[in-house]
């Protein structure tokens, strides 16, 4: 169903895209993720939409840059509402799981990077840096989010491509990749709060 024509604000009119394209990148793929079929959705024309994103490679740029920054807020306003030793990890590793795969982030991505599009990843890597950036001001602190970054990132991402199938093949849970990213990350969390002050008891 198309979304009402009306006035809309460049800023409106382009956030409408691109969660009109998002839906296009869940029920669809990453290769119907075109502004022919963004402009369909939206009951806008092929020329509006090249004017906001300039090309199909310009669109899923931006799409990719809109799914990293809501998840990114979205695990941000979770770890913020705790302190460290109390962060519910699992909590924000079924986040990062969950945009990779069924969100669509995943596929996108690789989608990109197999065609070319340059900075595939740039857009996910600029949100997690203003995230972490945001919520480790202690230098060590902040390596230690960018490893676990790296970790859980690279693993959410094989997940969305090849965990169902590697999981069945060796008769696993379909979540035992997640299981592994949050114990990974707890037992590194807990490393670090010991070393940083060995007398306390500060929980994990």
């Amino acid at each position: 169903m198309s979304i009402a024509k009306k006035r809309l604000s460049p800023e409106e009119s382009r956030s409408v895209a691109l969660e009109a394209a998002r839906l296009i990148l869940i029920e669809m793929g990453p290769q119907a993720v075109t502004l022919k079929a963004v402009a369909s959705r939206v009951d806008r024309t092929h020329a509006n939409l090249l004017h906001h994103f300039g090309s199909a490679a310009g669109l899923q740029k931006a799409l990719a840059a809109y799914l990293a920054d809501t998840v990114c807020e979205t695990i941000g306003a979770k770890m913020a509402a705790s302190p460290p030793g109390e962060r519910n990890v699992r909590e924000i590793v079924d986040l990062a799981f969950d945009a990779f795969g069924e969100g669509g982030a995943g596929a996108l991505a690789t989608w990109m990077a197999a065609t070319g599009n340059e900075g595939a990843l740039d857009p996910v890597i600029d949100a997690i840096h203003r995230l972490i950036d945001g919520m480790a001001p202690d230098a060590h602190e902040k390596r230690l989010m960018h490893e676990d970054t790296l970790a859980l990132v690279l693993m959410a991402m094989g997940d969305a491509q090849l965990g169902g199938p590697m999981a069945d093949a060796l008769a696993l849970p379909r979540d035992t990749a997640r299981a592994l990213a949050c114990e990974l990350i707890t037992g590194r969390i807990a490393a670090f709060w010991a070393a940083q002050n060995p007398v306390s008891d500060r929980p994990a």
